[in-house]
């Protein structure tokens, strides 16, 4: 279909593995030229270097980088870009960025600000499904302060949630299941919520046991056609942080989907929505499925997306932003299964504490139905700055059943050192029979998958690799001598010593 809009040269106001996949986006579009932006951390980064140009744009700290409208137009201006591309995270939720783009007379790459803004809000996004005829959990009005929320948690019901009004991603987030303990969750989830978003409203909605998280992939161009490409199952959570994503879903039959994908369809038409976005809901055990948020942007999980319809999500974006009218072509059909494992830089051992440090290994899984998508290589240093994700590891099978086997093969190919990751985590996950049976909702990971058992082992298996390392070190070290045998350091010997004993 014919394309109004010239897009020649695309600014990327993100970094990490989702700058990386959309430069690469842009080069199979005809030789798209990128312009990649860093901060001080991230000089050395990989999207850096993919890119055709690259600026600095501050110190470390997001607001002074990444977060910067200001500085993000200002590289715009002066590198040439027609378009900014926003990825996900950073500013790509904020409908003052799309704005500032706008009036900069850019190219926005997703929806419309004002579609960010009402669909940001999430009670007043809770008001606009009603009218859409979109199921919403059950839960309190707009604009109710501390004493009226009080006052309307008894005719909601216990459990429920305290939830930010201004954002996702968990912040600003708490389960309440006593009256004893709203008071403590209100105060928590107002000072989250205003440190995260910079607002702390909050409201309460009814919690869904046994309910699991599944949402739609939309897009929908400029001329008013939207379409949907299936679900995704993202139930395997932690603290509603999403950890692993497959599609189609293992609890979805052919009416669900279609009453979902409806549903979802007329969601984004409600606020005139344009280019890609994610409408999530909550389904209970009995296939009842409700409103959750719309996240107006590219997903984390879009590659599972890609690999069981063959659509290029970016690709996309950025053909829709360049007018690009969606025919009866764009009708699509689900074809195998995939799952994603996103690898993040964390301790699974000790309560997925964040980790940092130089990639000293990095050896990717290979071969078919096997993708990466990284913003990592060996020599890079993880700092304390950023999001911990790192990769995201994804398998494609002509069953659900094919594409676990080759996730877990690929689990077992990738090796990253220097730093802990979450790896550990998936492979468990992976031979969880709960899981592989598809039984399994939002609180799966804290009631089925515990890590702590596990731990020792692990410590034992590091203190072991490290000890052998400084062995063959020692050993290298003293094979390259030419004059007589060095003295022993007291202290290298001790290990040696010990990891000796260890392995009699």
């Amino acid at each position: 279909m014919t394309e109004t809009t010239l897009i020649r040269k695309v600014l990327v106001a993100n970094r990490g593995e989702i700058a990386v996949r959309i430069i690469r986006a842009c080069r199979e579009l005809g030789g798209i030229q990128t312009v990649a932006v860093y901060s001080e951390a991230d000089r050395e980064a990989l999207h850096v270097r993919y890119a055709n140009e690259a600026y600095p744009i501050g110190a470390p700290a997001p607001r002074e980088s990444y977060l910067n409208i200001g500085k993000l137009i200002d590289v715009a201006r002066k590198s040439g870009a027609d378009a900014i591309h926003p990825g996900y995270g950073f500013l790509s939720e904020r409908a003052e960025f799309a704005q500032a783009v706008e009036d900069a007379g850019l190219v926005f790459i997703g929806p419309s600000p004002d579609a960010i803004a009402r669909m940001g809000d999430k009670l007043a996004a809770r008001e606009i499904m009603m009218a859409a005829g979109v199921p919403v959990v059950p839960g309190t009005e707009p604009g109710l302060n501390d004493d009226e929320l009080r006052a309307a948690a008894p005719s909601i019901g216990y459990p429920l949630m305290v939830k930010a009004a201004a954002g996702g991603g968990g912040k600003g987030m708490r389960v309440v299941r006593e009256p004893s303990q709203l008071d403590s969750a209100l105060a928590a989830a107002h000072r989250e919520a205003e440190a995260a978003f910079g607002d702390g409203t909050v409201y309460l909605e009814k919690l869904l046991e046994g309910a699991r998280h599944i949402e739609f992939q939309i897009l929908a161009d400029q001329h008013g056609n939207t379409i949907h490409l299936g679900e995704r199952e993202c139930s395997i959570q932690r603290r509603h942080q999403k950890l692993f994503e497959e599609s189609p879903s293992p609890f979805m039959d052919d009416d669900l989907r279609e009453r979902m994908g409806a549903a979802a369809i007329r969601a984004a038409q409600a606020v005139n929505y344009v280019n890609a976005g994610t409408v999530e809901f909550l389904v209970d055990p009995d296939k009842n499925f409700y409103f959750l948020e719309m996240n107006t942007r590219l997903q984390v999980e879009h590659p599972v997306t890609e690999l069981v319809t063959g659509v290029d999500m970016v690709k996309e974006q950025i053909r829709i932003a360049r007018g690009r009218r969606m025919g009866p072509e764009h009708g699509v059909t689900l074809k195998g299964w995939a799952v994603e494992c996103r690898i993040n830089a964390e301790d699974p051992y000790n309560n997925f504490l964040p980790s940092v440090g130089c990639v000293s290994v990095h050896v990717s899984p290979t071969g078919p139905g096997v993708r990466l998508d990284s913003g990592i290589y060996a020599g890079y240093e993880v700092t304390p700055y950023y999001d911990a994700l790192l990769a995201k590891l994804i398998a494609w099978g002509e069953t659900r059943g094919e594409a676990l086997l080759r996730m877990r093969r690929a689990l077992a190919e990738y090796k990253i050192m220097g730093l802990k990751t979450n790896l550990p985590f998936h492979q468990k996950l992976i031979d969880s029979t709960r899981f592989l049976a598809g039984r399994y909702d939002t609180q799966f990971v804290e009631e089925y998958l515990p890590m702590q058992d596990e731990a020792q082992n692990s410590q034992d298996e590091e203190v072991a690799a490290i000890l052998a390392t400084v062995v063959e070190h020692l050993y290298r070290q003293q094979a390259s001598q030419i004059v007589a045998r060095p003295k022993r350091d007291a202290s290298n010997w001790k290990w040696i010593g010990r990891y000796e004993r260890m392995h009699r």
